[in-house]
């Protein structure tokens, strides 16, 4: 038996089946909680810049601002040829800013900010049989000229940033160097040298305007337990042992260039203000049913490990005090995953986040739109596609996640391993968020065609005290009954697309939760008994 705290639990079993129960857990509304930070809604992803000028992005840009609170957003391929950095006039190429300049506009009416990703490389200014990725061909293979023509277009960019927006206000972006690097002839056709001298040239680049302008990287991609990336280009062969390991959970993950890139800007003087990388959880998972990734899918416990060992490494370089911003995070790198769409992926970013309060400056979920093209349209409305809601508007049970967590205070009264009770200390209200991630799935995250609608319910007993006589709460449950899109579309024949009348209908089912009201008793307290179903989330949020 293992005591957390005042519980006690026991677990009995039968058969095949476990019930969890526990002593009632009692807290006091009035003890002074721990401050954290909402770092879960500092960030999140889209696919590219362009798909950020039609009218459905930024609706659902809008939705995800007002309720899940996000603050900023990060895309690929700002200064891609579909963004028109860089055209030519009269024989001479110039600088161009009006499209970025719409994107950032209506962002910033939105009430969200840029996390600029400096990427990809404008046509001219790459190599000329430079390789490219994605159907919308991204450059990315630096000519011999590039760094220096890169160097003065992000200066004259950043400059610009200034002119429009205001010092002040471009003193709260931050300007990240590309996207995963270390995925040789992927996103980065060079050497990891050529890399860091990318991003020698993009911070001076950067610091020319403003020295207190926050620049960072190396944005490298998935933790790996081998040595693939230690060289100036991958090297796959030696990642084969991996595939042979009968538990890759036994295996000693680390991050991807993080210790050379400090050691590099160390070296070199430069300044660094945030390391940035993506603890996906998984490895090679970009077809997590029958690709290469199969059955490397880590242990729901791996994001956390990832990121106490990243705060380790920093804390001991010479840049100890800076930023942790995980600008790519979900439950795999694959935008055909069908887990995105189901009900588990809720559970898994509750649980994730909440275990991971203070070890991010962010933990930017990718991505928040299903209005992302990097594989191109898909042929069905749910595809596995990264996005909390999908191309007709339809939130799935990620949307829900992160909205209730962004409903919750910023003291933390009690937290064990599936509930979390908060209080805000702007009124004192409380609010608490259980979920059930099943134990018996702690082998491996959530990906795949497999719902995992099964697993052991958990028994939910705790007391709130020191409340006002009679204090309301809203008790919101979404369960594969309740919220959970997918389900009812299977239900619905799976209609592809479906008519308008359906989607109102399909809308409204994918925004209503189970909900129930309480009250405190005349002496001030609360208390909740009740069983959590299998991947369920609970809100329970005092509204008086």
């Amino acid at each position: 038996m293992r005591l957390i705290k005042n519980i006690a639990t026991v677990f009995m079993l039968s058969g095949c089946f476990a019930m969890n129960a526990q002593n009632a857990i009692k807290i006091n509304a009035t003890d002074k909680g721990e401050k954290f930070d909402h770092y879960w809604s500092k960030m999140v992803g889209a696919g590219r810049a362009n798909e950020g000028l039609r009218a459905g992005w930024l609706e659902q840009m809008q939705q995800v601002q007002e309720n899940c609170g996000f603050e900023y957003v990060r895309f690929h391929g700002l200064f891609h040829d579909d963004m028109f950095p860089v055209v030519e006039e009269k024989g001479k190429m110039v600088y161009n800013w009006q499209y970025i300049d719409d994107l950032f506009d209506r962002m910033l009416d939105l009430k969200v900010k840029p996390f600029v990703e400096l990427a990809f490389l404008p046509s001219s200014m790459a190599a000329k049989d430079s390789r490219t990725v994605f159907w919308w061909k991204a450059n990315i293979t630096p000519a011999e000229d590039s760094f220096e023509k890169w160097h003065d277009m992000v200066k004259a960019f950043t400059q610009h940033c200034v002119d429009r927006y205001g010092r002040e206000e471009v003193l709260s972006w931050y300007f990240e160097v590309w996207n995963e690097p270390n995925l040789y002839k992927l996103f980065w056709d060079g050497s990891k040298s050529q890399y860091f001298e990318l991003y020698k040239q993009s911070v001076m680049a950067v610091r020319s305007v403003d020295s207190r302008f926050k620049v960072g990287g190396p944005s490298t991609s998935n933790f790996v337990p081998d040595a693939r990336f230690d060289g100036e280009v991958t090297n796959d062969k030696v990642s084969e042992a991996v595939f042979n390991t009968k538990n890759i959970n036994e295996l000693q993950w680390r991050g991807v260039w993080i210790e050379d890139f400090l050691k590099y800007c160390k070296k070199e003087k430069l300044p660094v203000d945030f390391v940035s990388c993506h603890p996906y959880p998984t490895d090679y998972a970009f077809n997590p049913d029958t690709g290469k990734g199969k059955g490397l899918t880590r242990f729901v416990q791996s994001t956390k490990l990832d990121l106490e060992w990243l705060n380790k490494v920093i804390a001991k370089s010479a840049f100890p005090k800076v930023e942790i911003h995980l600008t790519e995070w979900s439950t795999s790198p694959s935008s055909r995953d069908e887990m995105h769409d189901r009900l588990p992926a809720a559970a898994y970013i509750v649980k994730s986040n909440l275990d991971c309060i203070g070890l991010a400056n962010s933990l930017s979920y990718w991505t928040f739109t299903d209005i992302f093209e990097e594989k191109g349209g898909a042929s069905s409305i749910f595809h596995g596609g990264f996005g909390m809601i999908n191309f007709q508007g339809l939130v799935k049970p990620s949307y829900h996640a992160y909205r209730m967590l962004n409903q919750l205070g910023d003291e933390k009264l009690y937290k064990d391993d599936y509930l979390f009770v908060s209080k805000k200390s702007s009124n004192g209200a409380v609010v608490a968020l259980a979920y059930n991630y099943p134990e018996e799935y702690n082998d491996a995250v959530p990906s795949g065609t497999n719902k995992r609608e099964s697993g052991t319910e958990k028994k939910l007993d705790f007391t709130l005290s020191g409340l006002k006589s009679g204090a309301s709460f809203k008790i919101e449950i979404l369960d594969k009954d309740h919220g959970n899109i997918h389900n009812f579309w299977e239900a619905m024949g799976k209609p592809e697309p479906p008519t308008r009348e359906e989607i109102k209908v399909m809308k409204k089912y994918a925004n209503t939760m189970k909900v129930e009201y309480v009250n405190a008793d005349e002496n001030g307290k609360l208390t909740i008994n009740r069983s959590i179903t299998p991947w369920s989330l609970v809100l329970i949020n005092q509204i008086n």
